[in-house]
């Protein structure tokens, strides 16, 4: 088991990391506005009860690139980021509320939304620090919410890529700890779809808040 970061270290995770995506936010949107993630955002909606429109958190929302897909969905999509050029980038594109905070240190009212969508954004967070954060977005869910997951898989190592930090987990140590955290799975696949195990880095997961 790795040694667990002090705080100044987790500081360190945040400012580096989000300090390369400002500094990349640009390139960043040129080289990922196209990817096509309808699969992933029908895995949300599907799973989501009740009519809508819905109210969906978008957590690492980045440019803004699902922001304008949910929104024109008819959907009440709500970004959030901890880089503010992104936050910048998301608000002018997509007209939607973006909330500039930091994985680490979020604060989000108590279920007000009936979705979140973390599409590749929760694999920055440190192995120690998920339980806690994973938490507070099911307190951000209303009853029986939705919380939708994409991650680059592994084989549950963390660290530095560069000047990123990165927690890559296989899905049996991925459905522990956010089954601890109070949700309960609907569904898990890996991406990109239509290809061999070995060439589909990502593994996409649905959740639902636990009844109490």
């Amino acid at each position: 088991m790795a040694k667990p970061l002090a705080p100044d270290a987790l500081r360190e995770v945040s400012r580096t990391t989000l300090r390369h995506y400002d500094e990349h936010a640009e390139s960043f949107r040129e080289g990922t506005w196209d990817h096509d993630v309808s699969q992933n955002v029908a895995a949300l909606l599907h799973a989501i009860e009740g009519p809508g429109p819905f109210a969906i958190l978008d957590l690492g929302c980045g440019p803004g690139r699902d922001l304008v897909a949910l929104r024109g969905l008819g959907h009440q999509p709500v970004g959030l980021d901890g880089s503010a050029r992104f936050v910048e980038m998301a608000r002018a594109a997509s007209g939607c509320e973006v909330l500039h905070q930091d994985f680490l240190a979020l604060d989000l009212a108590p279920e007000r939304f009936h979705g979140v969508f973390a599409n590749a954004s929760l694999f920055h967070v440190p192995t120690q620090e998920l339980p806690r954060v994973l938490s507070e977005l099911r307190t951000a869910l209303r009853p029986r919410g939705v919380l939708f997951a994409s991650n680059p898989h592994g084989r549950n190592q963390e660290g530095w890529q560069g000047e990123r930090f990165g927690a890559y987990h296989d899905w049996a140590s991925w459905r522990r700890v956010v089954g601890d955290a109070g949700f309960d799975d609907i569904a898990h696949y890996y991406r990109p779809p239509d290809r061999p195990r070995h060439e589909q880095p990502w593994l996409a997961s649905v959740w639902r808040k636990r009844t109490p």
